[in-house]
């Protein structure tokens, strides 16, 4: 017999050799039904893996992360399995589980059409309804070598030659007549995938190269119940609604160019939306203390060897050669920083030094990757660079969390933090990594908040604290980000003046709170659906003339407003108003004022708000002094 503990600390006897399934079956059939995958002392395995030993068991259904993982990747291998079916020449890539569903890559002779979509989804409803068991099985590397060479997989073949070196044997699993290479885990069967969609079909290269082959790439999600499915494709078409780049041409945003791929053009009201973004950027970072600096674009190679970024960072770095030296454009602001801090001596006494730099990076990003304002080749990253003695992390930590949440409150913006621990490519000892690692840990969970550990993702100079902000939609993004670096300063000989007069290496902390500002300002267009608050919005009053003859008072109207520092505009063109109201309306405009006869003889104007409709007659002097309270509180409606 062996001793079985249960999530929450209940242990249960059972005969050694059962599995999972039999024990999720025996504590309930909701329980039973529900199972996605076991984890068994902590690690993730199939339900039907057999238990010798004792051990704590955990049955996780798909409320869990890994069980949505496990439950779609079980889902990407039907629709693997009904596109050999129905195209029996497609060669297999690869097809895991993704945010929000999964994908699978396939070399075919021609693009996949809707129609074959529709059929591919027929096909794997049968297969579903099939219920087929997934069968896990092993094999020797060369057998699975020549098992694949014989199908003519040639991408399954990369694969298996991978692993081949470790002399370890390959996973497969089976469910039917299809055979997949694959780590697992899965889902006892496909029958237990109940509410699936193909969303969409794109190109894709092998392995992310533009070298390679173009494949298909078949994007689809999963659910274990039909409504959430449902929820999950209506949330997705707001999502098309509110895309950034569709938004962003028909308000006059921002554009993007073939001749300058990934690098955005800001056109007029962009720009208003971008520098007001960046105003209250630099209200926020005076309140905070911080001191604003600006370091140069291009810097020479043997400063980027120093920091490290040569080593780890150069097949994303732009670089150029002056007067046969090579020289980069800095793809980060931060040994700009560090040069300004070197540029004289420091004591303990001024310590924390905040620079902020609002400095524009370029970062030489894959073409596929581009993807609007979200990844970009050219940006400006709102940076801070703290440098600090070891002792005032906590604190300093504290007080960036609070400045975050300042700035997230602002624009109604939930998050939640995710903790990345050291990469395989670091540089900097264990010992240090460990008390930067523990310090960030430290810092947060003193005010309240916690985090998730994002095992083996930080930056390769230090572990970081990722805010992940949360949309109107509920999509989560990365922005902000707290990098406790103990290896820069040390690298560049940094050095302050102690209590004790003697000489020590500072800390520093990289952070910024809107990632990038074009990302930020995507984000935002997205989360307010082009409907930003009167305070952002490039044009915050428009006013329309009923006929000609009221043009003088419009402009009148508006040259008041304007002289008070609210951007307006006049629509006097020849078009009757209810034109002029939708197009307003279109534009997301969040005061249109009309003005008629009765208006210019009383000097008031007829208020419509944006997402109320009509709201009344008012004195234009009343009406201001409202706009500048709203604009000034920054309120969202």
């Amino acid at each position: 017999m062996i001793n079985i503990t249960l999530k929450g600390g209940t242990v249960k006897e059972y005969e050694s050799g059962i599995t999972a399934e039999q024990i999720a079956k025996d504590l309930g059939m909701g329980l039973y039904k529900a199972a996605c995958v076991a984890k068994i002392n902590g690690e993730v395995m199939d339900l039907r893996t057999p238990i010798n030993n004792d051990c704590e068991l955990e049955i996780v259904t798909f409320d869990d992360e890994d069980g949505k993982r496990t439950y779609r990747h079980t889902a990407s291998h039907v629709l693997a399995q009904a596109v050999k079916r129905l195209f029996p020449k497609a060669k297999l890539a690869i097809g895991p589980s993704i945010n929000n569903g999964f994908y699978y890559d396939f070399d075919v002779d021609s693009p996949f059409t809707p129609e074959d979509l529709e059929k591919i989804e027929a096909e794997m409803k049968k297969i579903i309804k099939e219920d087929l068991r997934l069968e896990k099985f092993e094999m020797t590397p060369e057998e699975a070598i020549k098992y694949y060479e014989d199908l003519g997989e040639i991408y399954k073949v990369e694969l298996v030659k991978e692993h081949a070196d470790k002399g370890e044997n390959i996973s497969f699993y089976k469910q039917g007549e299809f055979t997949e290479l694959c780590a697992g885990p899965h889902i006892p069967s496909t029958g237990r995938v109940k509410a699936f969609k193909l969303t969409s079909c794109t190109g894709a290269y092998w392995r992310g190269s533009e070298k390679n082959k173009m494949l298909q790439r078949i994007y689809a999600t999963a659910f274990t119940k039909k409504e959430d499915l449902e929820a999950y494709l209506a949330a997705i078409e707001e999502a098309k609604k509110r895309d950034h780049r569709k938004l962003g041409r028909e308000l006059g945003l921002f554009a993007f160019r073939d001749e300058a791929p990934g690098m955005p053009f800001f056109l007029p009201k962009g720009m208003v939306l971008k520098n007001t973004l960046i105003d209250y950027w630099h209200s926020v970072h005076k309140k905070w203390d911080y001191l604003e600096i600006s370091t140069p674009q291009i810097m020479k190679r043997s400063l980027w060897e120093t920091s490290g970024h040569w080593e780890h960072y150069h097949d994303d770095m732009f670089t150029t050669v002056i007067e046969d030296e090579d020289f980069a454009i800095k793809p980060m602001n931060c040994p700009g920083s560090i040069l300004v801090y070197s540029l004289e001596p420091h004591s303990y006494k001024e310590l924390p030094l905040r620079y902020g730099e609002l400095g524009k990076v370029h970062r030489n990003e894959l073409s596929g990757a581009l993807h609007g304002m979200f990844r970009v080749r050219c940006f400006t990253q709102d940076d801070a660079h703290i440098l600090l003695a070891p002792e005032m992390i906590k604190d300093e930590v504290i007080r960036i969390a609070r400045l975050f949440d300042e700035v997230y409150d602002m624009f109604k913006l939930p998050y939640t933090i995710e903790l990345s621990t050291m990469p395989e490519d670091h540089i900097g000892t264990e010992e240090d990594w460990a008390a930067a690692t523990g310090a960030l840990a430290d810092a947060i969970t003193s005010i309240g908040k916690t985090y998730i550990i994002n095992e083996g993702d930080g930056a390769f100079y230090g572990p970081k604290l990722d805010f992940h902000i949360e949309d109107s939609l509920g999509r989560t993004w990365q922005c902000g980000t707290i990098q406790l670096d103990y290896q820069l300063p040390g690298r560049f000989n940094l050095e302050y003046t102690g209590a004790d007069g003697e000489k020590h290496t500072p800390v520093m902390i990289h952070r910024v709170v809107f990632g990038s500002v074009e990302r930020f300002l995507g984000v935002i267009t997205e989360h307010f659906a082009g409907a930003f608050p009167l305070w952002l919005s490039p044009v915050q009053v428009k006013v329309l003339p009923i006929a000609d003859r009221h043009q003088p008072y419009a402009k009148e109207v508006a040259e008041k407003l304007d002289s008070l520092g609210i951007r307006v505009e006049v629509d006097d063109r020849s078009e009757k108003l209810g034109y002029k109201l939708r197009e307003a309306q279109l534009q997301k405009i969040p005061y249109m004022l009309v003005v008629g006869d009765k208006e210019t003889q009383e000097g008031t104007v007829s208020v419509r708000k944006r997402g109320e409709g009509d709201v009344g007659s008012m004195a234009l002097d009343d009406f201001a002094k409202a706009a500048l309270s709203d604009i000034e509180s920054k309120e969202i409606w």
